[in-house]
């Protein structure tokens, strides 16, 4: 699977009064993550192939983290993203956080391919993912 590799600085605003980052900021990093393996896949922004596809988004509906070592106001963290598995509309995202060289955090999201319900404009409705974006995000080497 296509694997996106970001660095990252923790800012001061991602900690906690402890000094570390404050767990629910990771999971803004995560879904930042996700959004740069889109765009990496895709070649083009969020708003760009949510409208290309006419689907609203990717939001998630499952999440989780282990919590292996903290990080740190002024660390530089690596976080790699990839889809570790599809479904007719949902994608299983997985996260690992790097600091020091080490393991910091590993996460999962898994989201649905989600689209306006045409029987009712006010609620989402779940669509089959793309066999092109499938195919994107399936490749082993960019």
């Amino acid at each position: 699977m296509l694997t996106a590799t970001r660095e990252v600085e923790i800012e001061f605003g991602d900690c906690d009064p402890a000094g570390i980052v404050y767990y629910p900021n990771y999971f803004r990093l995560f879904d930042t993550a996700t959004a740069h393996l889109f765009e990496l896949a895709l070649g083009m922004k969020q708003a760009a192939w949510a409208r290309r596809y006419g689907i609203v988004g990717i939001p998630m509906v499952d999440t989780g983290a282990t919590f292996l070592r903290p990080s740190r106001y002024g660390d530089v963290v690596i976080i790699e993203s990839a889809v570790a598995g599809f479904g007719r509309s949902r994608l299983d995202v997985g996260h690992r956080l790097f600091n020091g060289g080490g393991l910091a955090v590993e996460a999962r999201e898994i989201r649905v391919w989600a689209g306006v319900d045409p029987d009712d404009p006010g609620k989402l409705k779940s669509q089959a993912i793309p066999e092109e974006v499938i195919a994107a995000l399936s490749v082993t080497a960019r």
